[in-house]
């Protein structure tokens, strides 16, 4: 069966569409529609054209997908090997049987799960080769545009094993989650972002409705985020592009999001 899909974005569709029709996701603020207009594509497309799936180590028990060349927003997807299983995040907007041979090698997958709908790709194919269900965070749920039976909606908090847990921060969008793994970072724990707190190239974090388009959230809204995770223990951050905060993250978020409020309280305003 052909999985079609946006050609900017990568998340799927349930069959295949015209030009004059629109991806929901890419005509939000939040995302953009390309200069050319609405593209549409296929995994098979993908697939002929030279796409692939590469995968690396990013530490120890963590795994990096990527799909090269690019496709649609590009993020790295993350492959955790938790103690009873593993959990997919973020999955990229392309499948191989190749990448899904390397991922089942590894031990059974306890669920494939995005952080946001940027980050959906094509995990309902993803869930379907693993056997495993697709987590999607209940208030980004309207924005799935192909649905399954395999589609579990979650809230709040869900721990799938007693390392794996995933927990709705908001911001971002609504349903914006984290994925908690205890045992990464040498058992100092280790937090998968995605967009919903964004590892900068200094070491700090940000937090933004729309990054591309470069629109703020609010310093209450990222005080609230951080405030979520000073909670959690944690010592590692990753985004969703392959940034990280190597060390002492927890702290990091907390200084990031005290900083991004007092800028937008106008607390440095005579610095401008």
């Amino acid at each position: 069966m052909t999985t079609y899909l946006c050609a900017t974005c990568a998340v799927e569709t349930d069959g295949p569409r015209t030009p004059e029709q629109v991806c929901l996701i890419c005509a939000d603020e939040r995302q953009y529609l390309p200069p050319g207009g609405q593209r549409w594509t296929s995994v098979e497309e993908l697939i002929a054209d030279g796409h692939r799936v590469d995968w690396f180590e990013v530490e120890d028990r963590l795994l990096g997908l990527r799909a090269e060349p690019q496709v649609g927003i590009g993020q790295q997807a993350m492959l955790v090997r938790g103690s009873a299983g593993n959990l997919l995040w973020d999955p990229p907007g392309l499948i191989t049987d190749e990448a899904v041979e390397q991922v089942r090698g590894l031990g059974p997958v306890l669920a494939v799960a995005a952080s946001h709908p940027h980050m959906f790709g094509v995990q309902l194919e993803w869930g379907a080769a693993l056997d495993a269900p697709v987590l999607v965070s209940e208030p980004d749920a309207s924005w799935l545009q192909r649905r399954t039976e395999t589609i579990r909606t979650w809230n709040g908090e869900l721990q799938l094993a007693d390392d794996l847990t995933l927990l709705r921060l908001g911001g971002h969008f609504p349903g914006s989650a984290v994925a908690l793994w205890s045992g990464g970072a040498g058992g100092r724990g280790v937090l998968l972002t995605g967009d919903t707190i964004f590892a900068n190239p200094d070491g700090t974090a940000s937090f933004m409705r729309s990054y591309p388009n470069r629109i703020p959230l609010s310093g209450a809204v990222v005080s609230r985020i951080a405030d979520a995770t000073d909670r959690l223990e944690f010592d590692r951050l990753y985004n969703n592009f392959g940034g990280v905060i190597t060390a002492d993250a927890r702290a990091m978020v907390r200084f990031s999001a005290d900083r991004h409020a007092a800028w937008v309280r106008g607390d440095y305003d005579h610095l401008t």
